[in-house]
């Protein structure tokens, strides 16, 4: 993207008309900022706003931090591929997912046929900064969380990167990065197939 482009070059509503009734679907790691864009992304198109994990919650009546205690992360992560399933049948709209929930191929199918996915990217530095402001990461809930993240990036960078668009999140404004994401989105939808066949 070059500077002179920004989301006032684009028209919203066409973009609108491009996603059709698809769902703009945000993955990423813990800490990458998919609900703080997501919110601002969905009032910038004018769309409904959901965070998987706070639906998780609320069907479940236990915070994830709970489920994960008392049933373990297999049985969690079935749970998200069920939520998610159902959310991307409501679109369109703006979804934040939990940060393993783009790891499991049901639900990356999922988002491909009903949504089009934006990863936020980001360095190792930024994810520690932002997540060490929070104690209610259980996957972080060890003596070393740095070199779990690390591993994290490892495992789930490349399959982050089979999403349809990347932006890479940084130390910077809210309002920079979510009008990076409506570029790119506006790009991708331009040059995308409007019923374009699932290839994952």
């Amino acid at each position: 993207m070059t500077a002179a482009e920004t989301s006032a070059t684009y028209d919203i509503s066409a973009l609108r008309e491009r996603l059709g009734g698809r769902s703009v679907v945000f993955v990423g790691l813990m800490g990458a900022g998919k609900t703080v864009i997501g919110r601002k992304v969905a009032g910038m198109l004018g769309l409904s706003f959901i965070d998987s994990d706070h639906e998780i919650e609320a069907v479940s009546r236990m915070t994830v931090p709970e489920l994960f205690e008392t049933y373990g992360e297999a049985e969690f992560r079935s749970l998200e591929r069920r939520v998610i399933g159902r959310l991307l049948k409501a679109g369109p709209q703006v979804v934040s997912t939990g940060g393993g929930a783009f790891i499991n191929e049901s639900t990356r199918r999922a988002v491909g046929r009903n949504g089009v996915s934006v990863w936020l990217r980001a360095d190792l530095d930024t994810l520690m900064e932002r997540v060490s402001k929070r104690q209610d990461r259980p996957l972080l809930k060890n003596a070393d969380p740095r070199a779990v993240m690390e591993r994290l990036m490892r495992e789930r960078y490349p399959i982050y990167g089979l999403a349809d668009v990347t932006v890479q999140t940084r130390d910077e404004r809210k309002e920079v990065i979510a009008d990076e994401v409506i570029v790119a989105l506006a790009q991708y939808l331009e040059a995308a197939p409007r019923n374009r066949i699932d290839r994952r």
